[in-house]
C-alpha cells in the first residue's frame, strides 16, 4: 500500500486574494485540501484596549476603522451601547436617519465584496462597475460628515450635524439609478457559465453546521437560515419598515452571491421608506452634560459652550453596569458589549465582529476541496481584518 504524503502550503499573510495579512495553513493530499487552519493575528490593532482608553465619545473613530467598508454601522452599534448604559432616547428624525445610512452602507460594503470576489475569481469586469457606482453612497458620506470613509458622522446621542440640504436629492439620485446597476451586476456574473463553475457546489455549509459554527449575516442566510437582527431583535426604528429577508437554498458560494444581491435590492427598498417618511425633528437628543449641544448653539449661547468644553475635555460619567448592544451588520452580527464602573472612561469594551466568528468555518468550506477552491471560498466569506484582528 503506497504511503499517503501530504505538503504544507502557506497561503498568506501577503497572498491578496487573502483580503489582508490572513494566513491559512494548508495541508495538502495532491491538490486536495486535507486541512484548513485559518492563522489571525498579524494586524496588531488593539482597537478594543485602545477604546478602554478614551473618553466615551473619543472612541467612536475607533469603530470606523475595525470595518472601514461599514463605518456607520459600526458607528451605529457602538452608539446605541452608549445611549443603552446612558438611557438616552434620541428623537425620531435621527433613528430614521440611522437606517438610511446604515442601508447605504449596506450597499457599499456589497459593493466592495462583490467586485474584489469576482477579481478573486478572474472577472475583471466587475470591480470597475462597483467602485464606479460606490461613488456615489461616498459622495454621501462625504456632504453628512466631511469624510469619504471614516465618517464618524452617528453620534451619542444623534448625529454629529443635521442632515446636509442635499442630502435627499442624492438619496433619490442614487435610488432612482441603482436598480439598474445591480442588473449590470448580474448580466455580468449571474449566467456567466465561468463564474458558476467556480461558485455553484463549492465552499458548501449546511444550516445545522452554520448554526454550529454560531455563523450571521449571509454566511448563515445562504445557508436557508432566515435570521437577520433587523427583523429578529429590531434597533433604531427598524421595526418601523417593510423589507424580506432573502436566503439561500445550497449554502454555496453562488447562492450568498445571489443573497448579497438581494440584499442590495432589499437595502434600497428600506432607504426609500426612509427617506420618504423622514420626519422633522431635532438631530440630537436634548442631554446637557452628555450629549454635545448643537454647534449653532456653541457659537451664540454661553451655557452650550461650557457644557461643549466640558465634554470634549472631561466627558461624562458613565454609571456602573454592562450593555451589550448588537446590530445586523453588512457581514453580520457586530455587538458591543461595555462595562461602566462610573467613570468617563469604559472600563472594558469588547466586540462580537462577524468577520472574525465567520472566518472560523473556513476549515468546513475548505477541507474536500481543491485548493483553488480556497480562494472562492476565503471571498465567499467577506472579511476586513481590522475587525478580525481588533
Amino acid at each position: 500500500m503506497a504511503e499517503r504524503k501530504t505538503i504544507t502550503l502557506n497561503m498568506g499573510p501577503q497572498h491578496p486574494a487573502t483580503h489582508g495579512v490572513l494566513r491559512v495553513e494548508l495541508e495538502l493530499e495532491g491538490e486536495t485540501v486535507v486541512r484548513a487552519r485559518p492563522i489571525v493575528g498579524y494586524l496588531h490593532t488593539g482597537i478594543e484596549k485602545t477604546m478602554e482608553s478614551k473618553l466615551y465619545y473619543k472612541a467612536i473613530p475607533e469603530t470606523d476603522r475595525m470595518d472601514y467598508l461599514a463605518p456607520m454601522s459600526n458607528n451605529l452599534g457602538y452608539c446605541l451601547a452608549v445611549e443603552k448604559l446612558m438611557d438616552i432616547e434620541v428623537p425620531e428624525k435621527v433613528k430614521w436617519a440611522r437606517v438610511c445610512l446604515a442601508e447605504l452602507t449596506r450597499i457599499n460594503s456589497h459593493l466592495v465584496w462583490l467586485g474584489t470576489h469576482a477579481l478573486d475569481l478572474g472577472a475583471l469586469s466587475p470591480v470597475l462597475y462597483t467602485f464606479r457606482d460606490r461613488e456615489m453612497i461616498l459622495d454621501i458620506y462625504e456632504a453628512c460628515g466631511g469624510q469619504r470613509m471614516m465618517t464618524s458622522y452617528i453620534r451619542i446621542g444623534g448625529l454629529a450635524h443635521d442632515l446636509p440640504l442635499d442630502f435627499d436629492k442624492k438619496v433619490a439620485n442614487l435610488l432612482k439609478v441603482f436598480p439598474e446597476k445591480i442588473k449590470e451586476y448580474e448580466t455580468l456574473l449571474t449566467e456567466n457559465q465561468i463564474f458558476i463553475n467556480r461558485t455553484r457546489g463549492v465552499a458548501v455549509i449546511s444550516a445545522e453546521d452554520a448554526i454550529n459554527w454560531s455563523l450571521s449575516g449571509p454566511m448563515l442566510r445562504g445557508s436557508g437560515v432566515r435570521h437577520d437582527l433587523r427583523k429578529a431583535n429590531p434597533y433604531s426604528g427598524y421595526e418601523n419598515f417593510d423589507f424580506e429577508i432573502p436566503i439561500g437554498e445550497n449554502g454555496d458560494a453562488y447562492d450568498r452571491y445571489k443573497l448579497r444581491i438581494e440584499e442590495m435590492r432589499q437595502s434600497l427598498r428600506i432607504a426609500r421608506q426612509a427617506l420618504d417618511g423622514m420626519p422633522e425633528g431635532p438631530y440630537r437628543a436634548h442631554v446637557p452634560g452628555v450629549v454635545l449641544p448643537p454647534k449653532e448653539d456653541v457659537l451664540h449661547k454661553m451655557e452650550s459652550m461650557i457644557f461643549h468644553f466640558k465634554i470634549i475635555t472631561e466627558g461624562f460619567k458613565a454609571p456602573c453596569g454592562s450593555v451589550y448592544q448588537a446590530i445586523e451588520s453588512p457581514k453580520g452580527e457586530i455587538g458591543f458589549y461595555i462595562v461602566g464602573d462610573g467613570t468617563n472612561r469604559p472600563r472594558r469594551i469588547r466586540v462580537r465582529p462577524p468577520s472574525f466568528v465567520n472566518i472560523a468555518c473556513l476549515p468546513a468550506l475548505c477541507e474536500g476541496r481543491m485548493v483553488s477552491d480556497v480562494v472562492c471560498a476565503i471571498g465567499s466569506v467577506d472579511i476586513v481584518l481590522g475587525e478580525v484582528d481588533r
